[in-house]
């Protein structure tokens, strides 16, 4: 069987848009049925957008729903007569100029499902600029009345992996800043708890004496 494309990305669409058994989708993508199991327990892939391996015509409907009725049955791959994607060479993204009008699109969709991007990672996706994003996080955008939330995936301006993996670099970074964060607030608690120890019980507990 032909190697799946974003096989992990397809399972976590398959657990969630199918009612596969955890081995027909381990089969099908070649992941450990563990694995699978934690797909599905959030444990694993948590954030991860799905991808549905019917819009690149790796599977049929009719074909998910005949593995579905039989749980013995496993998934089998469309053929394929259109050549597999390459990947993109490094170096600043190009957006066909049919589609960027679709660009304030995808940002609204970004902005609302991924509040944890942050500008730039936005801006780099969909092949825009930070004033751009900011223009239709604050609805000034001179469009913002036709602007309406689409998948910058479906719409052709960014790959599922690049999506991913920008959710998940900004996801640790923000993980790592509350980590820090967090060890600050302890720190300032532990000096204040000294602040205060150093202070003698007598003297504490000494009433005012009014002047006379």
């Amino acid at each position: 069987m032909s190697q799946v494309l974003m096989p992990k990305a397809t399972a976590v669409w398959l657990v969630e848009n199918t009612t596969l058994t955890f081995d027909q989708i381990s089969a099908f993508t070649g992941l450990h049925p563990l694995e699978i199991q934690a797909i599905a327990d959030g444990e694993v892939a948590g954030g991860m957008t799905g991808y549905d391996p019917t819009t690149n015509g790796q599977l049929t409907k009719e074909e998910i729903k005949r593995v579905e009725a039989d749980s013995n049955a496993r998934l089998k791959l469309s053929p394929r007569d259109v050549p597999m994607p390459q990947a993109r060479s490094k170096g600043p993204r190009y957006t066909p100029v049919a589609k960027r009008q679709d660009r304030p699109d995808a940002i609204a969709w970004l902005l609302k499902t991924h509040p944890e991007l942050q500008d730039s990672q936005v801006a780099k996706l969909v092949g825009s600029t930070k004033s751009t994003v900011q223009s239709v996080k604050d609805r000034s955008h001179w469009n913002m009345q036709n602007v309406r939330q689409r998948d910058p995936v479906t719409l052709g301006l960014c790959s599922l992996k690049d999506l991913n993996d920008a959710v998940d670099r900004a996801r640790r970074k923000a993980a790592r800043e509350d980590a820090a964060r967090k060890k600050e607030a302890a720190k300032s608690g532990a000096v204040e708890e000294v602040a205060v120890s150093d202070v003698d019980p007598a003297e504490a507990d000494q009433p005012d004496v009014a002047e006379r």
